[in-house]
């Protein structure tokens, strides 16, 4: 199974307001699962899927408790135990939607998360490391005094090493050279961007980032991006635009740009990719990297530790800790 085809799936349904409609989204990604399965097999096996940021549902309140009130799941929960039997019954991988994820090890914060399902389960949960500050009142893994599991997790499967970040995670080169070192060779992106930084000029990012990183790192991208009219999604339209990029950045499949539920599906050969990574010397950016020679990064920027306390946490704080990191680094300007 080392030669099949990924579909990038994109969304367009209402955003849930309470638990209780979640559902309705859940049930909606499990028809599009068969849909891409089976409308593509006469051409390819489908293998993998992915689905958008946000696809369970978004953060419509701009407070942690008003979440935890409202939207908030643990993980496991009965939505990943559909999937679970969606993979087994169709022997597929499936990157879900993210959830708006608490845990009792944590009380009071909410993770923006996305699961690795195939059929032996789940094979990794990741928390978005870098929320889409100050909007976004996810607490960041990496803001936790105390947090000891894997940021950036890799799933060794049949199909090739998998990792995953989340929508704003991209726009940093880090999270995705730290995964391709964790040993993925598929870098999936799960992204709610919006317009206008989307997959058409000027502002095109999302196709720009998406190629880029694919070339750092020497993997493929699959990317899904949620394509929620405004009047869906509000107060944002969504571009879609869900793509497959090869690991040299070449556009595999692409969405055309706009809002609406579509399926793209690209063709993925991990022996391909093993072969350029053993035989290469040239354009490998992983194995000539010189590390050491970046000593900003032992120079830490944005605060972390600051979630531990039992306080909601807000829009408020966000801006606070932004303004934090930048008197940071006017410091070092200075300094330097």
């Amino acid at each position: 199974m080392l030669r099949y085809a990924a579909a990038s799936c994109q969304l367009d349904q209402p955003n849930p307001e309470n638990r209780g409609q979640i559902a309705r989204n859940t049930n909606r990604m499990l028809e599009m699962i068969d849909m891409a399965v089976e409308g593509n097999s006469p051409f390819a096996d489908v293998k993998l899927l992915a689905f958008p940021e946000f696809g369970h549902a978004a953060p419509i309140y701009l407070t942690a408790k008003s979440l935890l009130r409202s939207l908030t799941v643990p993980i496991p929960n009965e939505h990943t135990e559909l999937y679970e039997k969606k993979a087994q019954e169709l022997d597929v991988y499936i990157q879900t939607a993210t959830f708006l994820e608490e845990d009792a090890k944590w009380p009071g914060k909410v993770f923006n998360t996305t699961c690795l399902i195939g059929p032996e389960g789940i094979l990794l949960k990741y928390r978005k490391v870098n929320p889409w500050i100050p909007w976004e009142v996810h607490t960041s893994p990496h803001d936790l005094d105390g947090y000891e599991e894997e940021l950036f997790p890799v799933a060794k499967t049949p199909i090739g090493n998998i990792g995953v970040a989340i929508c704003y995670d991209w726009i940093f080169p880090e999270p995705l050279r730290q995964l391709a070192a964790n040993g993925a060779e598929i870098l999936i992106r799960v992204s709610a961007y919006m317009d206008p930084w989307g997959a058409t000029p000027p502002m095109d990012w999302w196709t720009v980032v998406n190629r880029c990183r694919a070339i750092e790192n020497t993997a493929y991208v699959v990317a899904a991006n949620q394509a929620a009219s405004l009047q869906n999604y509000p107060p944002f339209s969504w571009p879609g635009g869900s793509m497959v990029v090869d690991y040299d950045g070449r556009i595999v499949a692409q969405a055309d740009p706009g809002p609406g539920e579509k399926i793209v599906v690209g063709a993925i050969d991990i022996s391909a990719l093993r072969h350029e990574r053993s035989r290469r010397q040239g354009h490998l950016p992983l194995a000539h990297l010189r590390s050491e020679a970046y000593p900003m990064y032992g120079d830490p920027f944005f605060p972390g530790g600051l979630r531990t306390e039992d306080v909601d946490h807000t829009t408020e704080m966000n801006k606070a800790a932004i303004d934090h990191a930048k008197r940071r680094l006017d410091e070092r300007n200075a300094r330097d």
